[in-house]
């Protein structure tokens, strides 16, 4: 049983599978402090929410793909992915509050591709940042 947890692709589909599990987390996190239902909005065609999580996708996973690479257990790479998914979601409310002349819930729900498009650089963007804060 021991060469069973030391094989290569028992590690990769641990990875993953752990990876999509907080990924599903912290979508629901990032669902309740918006105050669109990313989901709905997306199924009824809004671009800009689509932009907007598809940044926060594209974030978590390469926080991951940086804390994979840098730690070799699978409980520290969880914990620095938690921690990199935290500093997301602050920059997020930094976002929000740097921009006073409008809400950025509020565009996005309202199919602002332009605010969408700027939410989904920030969230590539400072995931790049974080990750290499984590290596």
């Amino acid at each position: 049983m021991n060469g069973f947890w030391e094989n290569e692709y028992v590690h990769i589909a641990a990875y993953c599978s752990v990876v999509i599990l907080c990924m599903i987390v912290f979508l629901a996190i990032f669902e309740l402090v918006t105050k669109y239902r990313n989901w709905e909005e997306i199924q009824n065609g809004n671009v800009a929410v689509a932009m907007a999580t598809g940044g926060k996708i594209f974030g978590i996973a390469n926080i991951f793909r940086h804390s994979i690479e840098q730690h070799d257990s699978l409980i520290t790479m969880i914990g620095w992915g938690v921690f990199g998914f935290f500093l997301l979601l602050v920059a997020y409310f930094i976002f929000e509050f740097l921009t006073p002349k409008f809400r950025i819930d509020e565009e996005i729900q309202n199919d602002n591709r332009a605010v969408g498009f700027i939410s989904m650089v920030i969230s590539v963007g400072l995931s790049y940042v974080i990750g290499a804060g984590i290596s």
